[in-house]
């Protein structure tokens, strides 16, 4: 079942939009187990994000005291103007010392947990199953590993650090002007209220703009995303500019909700402009008054006034902060629901078998219906066995079912009801990683990886030798033409295999079978597509493979099955009739035989 909150680029409804909740900050909070492993520098980096802050503090205290240095009304220890501006620079040299600590140690955290949490992230989408990636698209998967992860580090980078520095600023920086003149801070606390209310309610809009923004860049991106996985078939049709035009939509999309944003920013940094300048106005205006009584000299009015700026800066900074984190948590829900999505059942502590020695399979009265349509049932009671060795094949019309057992087999679906077994084992006895291990798919469309060829065949067994591949490319045909390169082993294919013809591809992906050694072959017709030259290559290199190993053939092309052990029809989910190509060719009417005259090969 899909999680809530977690949708397919559908349009950002109101509820979308996260509210600062107790549940909200707990499942952000979750970032912080990433950081632990590097705890002593996120606690070093906030010592010194501390002494940032107070070192600029001293700064406006020291620049009144050497204006009434200049005015010879000083009564601090330091009577010389010139010790008070070396007392400055100082000042600013160890607070940049201090900044760059921080700045440094705080990306040094964020850029570790953050790489992290991708990598868990990554390995918890290779866990998931199928069915988890058929109701999500690639883009949107892609775009919660890079675009929300982001926002993530900003919290640790950024928002956090910002975060406390305006906290320390705003309550130090009362402090020193509330022991200056407490009757000038009164005065000028007076209009804070008015500023915090805006400050929040611009943070609340610029949250919400924020995240359409980043939701309607994730619709961009799988655009992106489709058009370059499907480029011969967008070419094909010659809808280049139709793929533009979308493109353009959505970025245009993107472009109106970040110049909304854009406005509402600009709205709000000039209404803290003119709160802060017509507060420091008021400042003057009053703290004039009380340097005229002789309350307070001038030097402390000049550093009251920078206080007060300081302390304005900070508050509209934490409204701001407000909207990032608001932003951050819709970010984060999504990352927590991937993270903490059930994978794929894993029976390793519970499995009866650990192996699979023989290869025989039995189907007893299998029914499965897919989970995106549970109403409609494609297995309805299938019962077949298979033995050690023997070559099956399944036929029969599209929908019919014949792929939906090779899914099974791989546990890619559970069943409805029913059991699945090999050397009479159920197949939900044996671990996962085994069953799979011990099954080879050679797919009608192969997917090959843009690396060379060596590594494309190297996916079937990782751990090969040099000698083990080359067999493998012998024993599928493929060791003459990957010689004809000049790279040899080491050509890159292109994205999924582009630069290969077909029958070099399928050459490949057997060559990489061979490789796996599986007890269990399915062959999804790898013949079905290909010129003839290539298929009689490719079929004497399926001949080589299929030795010695349980085969079951998807049959598209029924000229390719003439020899198989048994033929079993598929019709509407049941299987309609079973024999030798021979014996079922004889029956008059037959399932088999009518497919045969429609397929013109009764000759064959």
């Amino acid at each position: 079942m899909a999680k809530k909150g977690f949708r397919n680029s559908e349009p950002v409804s109101e509820e979308d939009k996260k509210k600062i909740t107790k549940a909200g900050l707990k499942n952000t909070l979750f970032v912080f187990r990433y950081i632990l492993p590097y705890k002593s520098y996120f606690i070093i980096g906030l010592l010194f994000l501390v002494l940032s802050s107070v070192t600029t503090m001293i700064f406006p205290f020291a620049t009144g005291k050497l204006i009434d240095a200049s005015l010879k009304k000083n009564n601090f220890f330091i009577h010389d103007i010139n010790g008070i501006a070396f007392i400055l620079i100082g000042v600013l040299l160890v607070q940049a010392g201090f900044s760059f600590m921080r700045i440094w140690l705080f990306s040094l955290v964020s850029e570790r947990s953050m790489a992290d949490i991708r990598k868990a992230l990554y390995q918890k989408l290779l866990t998931l199953s199928i069915p988890f990636f058929e109701k999500r698209r690639v883009g949107e998967l892609t775009s919660r590993i890079s675009a929300d992860v982001a926002l993530l580090q900003d919290i640790i980078s950024i928002t956090l650090a910002e975060f406390l520095r305006q906290i320390v600023t705003l309550f130090v920086g009362i402090g020193i002007i509330f022991y200056t003149s407490p009757k000038l801070t009164l005065f000028m606390l007076g209009t804070f209220p008015i500023l915090i209310v805006v400050a929040f309610v611009f943070g609340k809009q610029l949250r919400k703009i924020s995240k359409a923004t980043q939701d309607k860049l994730a619709e961009a991106n799988v655009v992106v995303e489709e058009t370059f996985q499907a480029i011969s078939m967008v070419k094909a049709f010659v809808n280049e500019w139709f793929e533009i035009r979308r493109y353009n939509e959505a970025l245009d999309k993107v472009v109106k909700n970040s110049l909304h944003g854009a406005r509402l920013r600009g709205a709000f940094v000039s209404f803290v402009i003119l709160a802060i300048f017509g507060g420091i106005v008021g400042v003057l205006w009053y703290g004039a008054k009380l340097v005229a009584a002789n309350e307070m000299s001038v030097g402390a009015l000049t550093s009251f006034i920078i206080y007060t700026t300081f302390i304005g800066a900070s508050v509209g900074g934490i409204g701001e902060i407000y909207g990032q984190l608001q932003k951050t948590i819709g970010a984060s829900e999504r990352l927590f629901e991937l993270l903490t999505e059930q994978g794929e059942i894993s029976l390793e502590h519970q499995a009866t078998t650990t192996t699979v020695a023989v290869g025989a399979i039995s189907f007893n009265d299998v029914r499965f219906a897919y989970p995106s349509r549970p109403e409609m049932e494609v297995l309805k009671g299938i019962t077949f066995d298979i033995a050690q060795g023997q070559k099956i094949a399944l036929v029969g019309q599209s929908g019919a079912g014949k792929s939906t057992i090779m899914q099974l087999l791989l546990r890619f679906y559970e069943v409805n009801a029913g059991q699945i077994n090999i050397d009479q084992q159920n197949i939900n006895d044996i671990d996962l990683a085994t069953l799979r291990n011990s099954i080879g798919v050679v797919p009608q469309e192969v997917i090959l990886f843009g690396g060379s060829i060596k590594e494309n065949i190297l996916y079937g067994k990782p751990t090969a030798t040099e000698e083990e591949i080359i067999h493998a490319a012998s024993q599928a045909n493929a060791l003459n033409f990957i010689k004809s390169f000049p790279e040899g082993f080491d050509t890159l294919v292109g994205d999924r295999g582009i630069k290969l013809s077909g029958g070099q591809k399928q050459r490949i992906a057997i060559a990489r079978a061979i490789l796996k050694n599986p007890k269990i072959l399915i062959l999804d017709e790898a013949t079905s597509a290909l010129d003839n030259e290539s298929e009689v290559l490719v079929q004497q290199a399926l001949e080589n493979l299929m030795v010695n190993r349980t085969t079951i053939i998807i049959a598209h092309r029924l000229s390719t099955i003439r020899h198989v052990d048994t033929i079993f029809v598929f019709s509407e989910g049941t299987i309609h009739e079973h024999g030798s190509h021979e014996a079922l060719a004889k029956i008059e009417n037959g399932f088999y035989a009518n497919l045969l005259k429609v397929s013109s090969l009764s000759a064959v």
